[in-house]
């Protein structure tokens, strides 16, 4: 694909918003999970990232009586930090009755990447033609690495639910003026750079396409350079944009962005954890964070006064992430380490094993107010 119209970012640094948060002494708290909400829903792997089928509006579709969700999952490993390494997406639906399971979504075989990581999947206004966006980890058939790229895969939604997903196409390539390119062998966790999790979203206002993905900034050296990168629909073809937001200095992974229109505002959405801020005396918690807007380009502004929507209570910091929040302003994410207070990043394989959920955690509903927007409730 052509990038078209790339400009230098810092000769138009205006139209940027920065996220540079102050104060997390308020701190809007998720409730805690407890071992009645770590339900497996496919018993012989694990699960987390979660996004829906959703229509070009935003809102989740509703097939047969059911939602259909995309998981990343996992064989349920000795050391569940090691998920990532053999992640492949799954489907599963949701109705009165609970999850049923559908299978792994694309075929291994032109799969274009060893793992297969998080991004967004749409059904368009013709109620049949689906794309599933995602991110390629690695190269299929190649060594190791934290290659990221963005691919897209078509199907089409029948009696079934979605299916049919034929062979994913590149379809965005960081420029790497605004956007790292992503190609490092080797690294660990919240150090690796960015060029991951891309979700599909149609303006209202303009009628155009977007794509929105977690990225690190090219134009900065600086080790916390996380951005919210952008891109439009334009002559039948990706087109780069500058980023939305950066948090250059603050943080460096913004991840799962998605956006929501609510009377006639917009707000984005990221996870983020406190290992990926730079100053550990002034990290946020691990969370579910947010800006506002009068329009997609900006300029954004934080939620809350700091950005914070939704945070794991301190007694059990990681107990949930990945959050995902629908059209309707409901919240899922899935269950990550429960139960303890520990640091399990620094525990033994064991501990991690017996702490981790891979299942979705409990949803929960948002209120919107202008630049406030509070959790009103379990879903």
């Amino acid at each position: 694909m052509t990038v078209q119209g790339a400009r230098d970012p810092m000769s138009s640094a205006d139209s940027i918003s920065h996220w540079r948060p102050q104060d997390f002494a308020a701190v809007p708290v998720i409730d805690p999970i407890g071992p009645g909400d770590v339900r497996p829903i496919l018993p012989d792997l694990d699960l987390w990232d979660c996004w829906p089928l959703q229509h070009e509006d935003g809102r989740t579709v509703v097939h047969a009586g059911r939602q259909w969700w995309f998981f990343l999952s996992s064989p349920k490993l000795a050391d569940p930090e090691e998920r990532h390494h053999q992640a492949r997406i799954r489907l599963a639906s949701l109705g009165e009755e609970g999850w049923r399971d559908h299978g792994d979504v694309l075929d291994p075989a032109t799969s274009p990447g060893s793992r297969e990581w998080a991004g967004s999947a749409v059904l368009f206004d013709d109620g049949r033609t689906c794309i599933l966006h995602f991110t390629a980890a690695g190269r299929n058939g190649g060594p190791f690495s934290f290659e990221q790229r963005l691919f897209a895969a078509r199907g089409e939604l029948g009696a079934a639910g979605p299916c049919g997903f034929g062979v994913p196409e590149e379809i965005i390539v960081a420029d790497e003026r605004r956007y790292v390119r992503v190609t490092q062998a080797d690294g660990h966790a919240g150090t690796v750079k960015a060029f991951r999790d891309p979700a599909w979203f149609r303006d209202p206002a303009t009628g155009l396409s977007h794509i929105l993905f977690t990225a690190s900034a090219a134009w900065s050296g600086d080790a916390f350079n996380g951005v919210v990168g952008s891109a439009t629909w334009r002559d039948g073809a990706w087109s780069l944009d500058h980023p939305l937001v950066d948090a250059i200095g603050v943080n460096n992974e913004l991840e799962r962005p998605c956006v929501v229109v609510r009377d006639g505002l917009y707000y984005l959405f990221w996870s983020t954890q406190r290992h990926t801020f730079a100053d550990p005396a002034s990290a946020g918690p691990n969370g579910l964070y947010g800006m506002v807007a009068e329009a997609l380009a900006g300029p954004w502004k934080p939620l809350n006064g700091n950005g914070l929507v939704a945070a794991n209570p301190a007694s059990t910091p990681a107990q949930a992430y990945s959050w995902w929040v629908t059209g309707e302003g409901d919240v899922r994410g899935f269950v990550n380490y429960w139960g303890t207070g520990e640091n399990a990043m620094t525990a033994t394989p064991e501990f991690r094993r017996a702490h981790f959920g891979g299942t979705p955690s409990p949803a929960f509903r948002l209120r919107f107010d202008g630049d406030r927007v509070e959790i009103a409730q379990p879903k």
